[in-house]
């Protein structure tokens, strides 16, 4: 299936000469060092699904997060952003962690190495080595996991550089995922999922990461043979959400928390994803819907999303594409009606790529309000995709017209270490 570059995509000699000049600006020494990548993500299904209890599956896409990083000999860390340089040099005492959701830090992103090193001195993790970072990221600022992507990538290289060793198993895997996620919700507090940290770091370049909550096992899925050439378009609507504690999504997933106990209570079920038959789902909105019309909207996005989801990994692996890209602009549908997750400029970019012919099926992605949407075109559609958005989106969202892109992804490993500068 394609895999194409992008107009504008960055180069590693690109990025490496970046962060060396955003190293020297700011007088942080990372010469010597490594680089570690970190991907974006695109999820198929269930979008919204992880707190919820059903099966996920994604993959990771060539939007990154690049940082370059450097042991020290203290136990200070001093990181700089390309994508926040205004904040300047972020300077770290390991000793002065500051307490979760710490006001002075609501609204910068300090509060990510701050909540890695937080949980790793919870968690009773030795960090006896500080380090020196800097990074450049393109990841879109909502709908691919930027949070997910940086957690990730300053916990495995603070680990790394400590000497905390990662074992093989997923069991021992499956405790970084925790870890990330924790960062999210216990420090920062955003009630994040784990399908974003699943599906960025167990990534791996043209397969399909199938992950079940249940048993809590992963599987990796070949696409079929059959597929023709296509593509998977992130339309970045040039928005950047805040944070997922200061979005929607916070008040989605306590309507979803809340059904979930009243029904685990009422009818034994606990989560949305046990409610799986048609006789359990007409019990649970005869019972509620009356009182929580909203809360049973969910619901119904969650149960219909579930139904579509064994059909869409049989699409996935005998390569029928458009199958797949019904699934997923059935999903969309789902998300923006029932959910009510999605965002003013998200569903213009999906009406706007909806009239193309080659486009398969269109959604808005992650955690919604802002951030990016995403479609599914075949290969001789995605010039018509560029021009179009090019075209309608500007005159629909002026205030975005320098700010947008659409970008043509590939499917890649979700973490990758590079030599460094």
């Amino acid at each position: 299936w394609l895999m194409r570059e992008c107009v504008g995509e960055m180069k590693i000699e690109e990025v490496r000469k970046r962060l060396g000049l955003l190293s020297e600006r700011h007088d942080v020494d990372v010469k010597g060092g490594e680089i570690r990548r970190t991907s974006s993500r695109f999820c198929f299904g269930v979008e919204h699904g992880d707190y919820n209890g059903t099966e996920l599956f994604g993959v990771g896409t060539d939007r990154f997060i690049w940082m370059a990083h450097k042991a020290t000999d203290s136990t200070r860390f001093r990181l700089v952003s390309e994508n926040f340089e205004d904040d300047g040099v972020i300077e770290i005492d390991l000793d002065n962690i500051p307490p979760p959701q710490s006001p002075e830090y609501a609204h910068s992103w300090a509060r990510f190495p701050l909540g890695v090193l937080y949980v790793l001195q919870r968690e009773n993790y030795p960090i006896t080595r500080g380090m020196n970072a800097a990074l450049v990221a393109n990841i879109p600022g909502g709908g691919m996991s930027r949070s997910a992507s940086l957690t990730l990538n300053l916990l495995l290289s603070i680990m790394k550089i400590n000497n905390i060793p990662i074992g093989d198993s997923l069991e021992e895997q499956m405790k970084i995922i925790d870890l990330a996620q924790a960062v999210e919700t216990d420090y920062i507090g955003a009630p994040v999922g784990n399908l974003d940290q699943i599906m960025i770091f167990f990534a791996k370049e043209n397969m399909g990461t199938h992950f079940k909550p249940e048993t809590n096992s992963l599987e990796y899925v070949a696409l079929g043979d059959d597929a023709p050439e296509f593509a998977i378009v992130s339309l970045d609507t040039g928005t950047d959400r805040p944070g997922l504690e200061k979005s929607t999504y916070k008040t989605r997933r306590k309507e979803c928390d809340d059904l979930a106990a009243l029904i685990n209570r009422e009818f034994g079920l606990k989560n949305l994803a046990a409610v799986k038959t048609e006789e359990q789902l007409k019990k649970v909105l005869a019972r509620f819907e009356v009182d929580m019309p909203d809360h049973c909207e969910r619901l119904k996005y969650i149960f219909a999303a579930q139904q579509r989801f064994e059909r869409m990994i049989d699409a996935w692996k005998r390569g029928d594409i458009e199958t797949l890209g019904s699934i997923f602009r059935e999903d969309g549908w789902g998300l923006r009606d029932e959910y009510s997750i999605s965002g003013r400029e998200l569903e213009t970019m999906c009406d706007i790529v909806r009239t193309v012919p080659g486009v398969l099926g269109e959604r808005m992605l992650g955690g919604g309000d802002k951030g990016a949407s995403g479609c599914i075109v075949l290969a001789d559609g995605i010039d018509a995709v560029r021009h179009a958005v090019e075209v309608a989106y500007p005159r629909a969202h002026p205030k975005y017209k320098d700010k947008y892109a659409v970008h043509s992804c590939r499917v890649v490993d979700g973490v990758v270490l590079l030599p460094g500068l």
